[in-house]
């Protein structure tokens, strides 16, 4: 209940999160029929980057920042200039001053069908998110937990989509709690794709990997980045994402994108960043 992440917004973290959610949910949108969108760890629908949370860590600088001088740029793959215009969006001229949280992201992508539905247990930041998204028809704002609600909202309706599952990883738990959303997840509502994220720090991923693979998940994804080394166990190198059930060819689309995301957001200079886009559990 402690975590805001109005501290970290912006980061190389929340720039690989939310190219990958656009991604998922640019591909789930070429088939006509209406999705929806559920996030279970919400927070607020954006982040002021002039705020003092942010401006004491500075993360968005190595983040964000880093590509918000090259939008419009010819070089960019596609799916990280759909980013960079939906950020654009929200800051009218040249300042970077507002970052946009997940729900706002994938709020801007949604079509006049589909629908969302956003949890988040702590209290300042559930009353941001009801401020945000007040009076949208399309948007459901749920002030509980993220795991208790994989169980008492799905499936819903429409029956296509994707959840994402972005704890905070304060608990010593965590990692165990979010595989099992998952796989809460995956049984009750079979038809949609998920996106679990994930910090790579020690050996917890591989641990979470490994527990994946006995978990019997089918078609799983695994998408990393790696900014830094990981000599300092107690530091984060990079985060990661699993997605189960993805949209076809989503592994290529994701994969043109990591070379120029691994080049920008380079956080060590004697350390190249890289990118890792890798099955799992392989198509059937």
């Amino acid at each position: 209940m402690n975590y805001r992440h109005e501290y970290h917004a912006g980061n190389a973290a929340d720039v690989l999160k939310h190219v990958v959610l656009l991604l998922l949910l640019r591909r789930l949108q070429q088939k006509p029929a209406p999705l929806t969108y559920i996030e279970t760890h919400a927070g607020r629908g954006r982040y002021e980057l002039r705020h003092e949370a942010a401006q004491k860590t500075g993360e968005f600088l190595r983040g964000i920042a880093r590509l918000w001088d090259r939008r419009g740029a010819a070089e960019l793959p596609p799916a990280l200039a759909d980013y960079l215009a939906v950020v654009a969006s929200l800051n009218p001229g040249d300042e970077l001053a507002v970052y946009p949280g997940s729900p706002r992201l994938a709020r801007a992508a949604l079509r006049p069908d589909d629908r969302m539905i956003v949890c988040e247990l702590h209290p300042a930041e559930a009353a941001a998110l009801r401020d945000e998204f007040r009076g949208d028809p399309q948007v459901a704002v749920h002030k509980r937990d993220g795991y208790e609600a994989l169980s008492a909202l799905l499936p819903p309706t429409p029956r296509r989509g994707l959840v994402l599952i972005d704890p905070p990883y304060e608990r010593p738990d965590e990692f165990a709690a979010a595989l099992a959303g998952l796989q809460l997840g995956a049984r009750k509502w079979p038809q949609a794709c998920y996106a679990l994220w994930y910090p790579i720090k020690g050996v917890a991923s591989s641990l979470l990997h490994a527990a994946t693979l006995r978990a019997g998940l089918r078609e799983v994804l695994c998408v990393e980045l790696r900014t830094r080394d990981d000599r300092d166990p107690a530091v984060m190198s990079g985060s990661g994402l699993l997605l189960v059930d993805p949209p076809w060819q989503i592994d290529q689309a994701i994969g043109e994108v990591m070379p120029t995301l691994a080049r920008l957001l380079q956080d060590d200079p004697d350390t190249p960043a890289s990118a890792r886009v890798e099955w799992l559990v392989g198509p059937r």
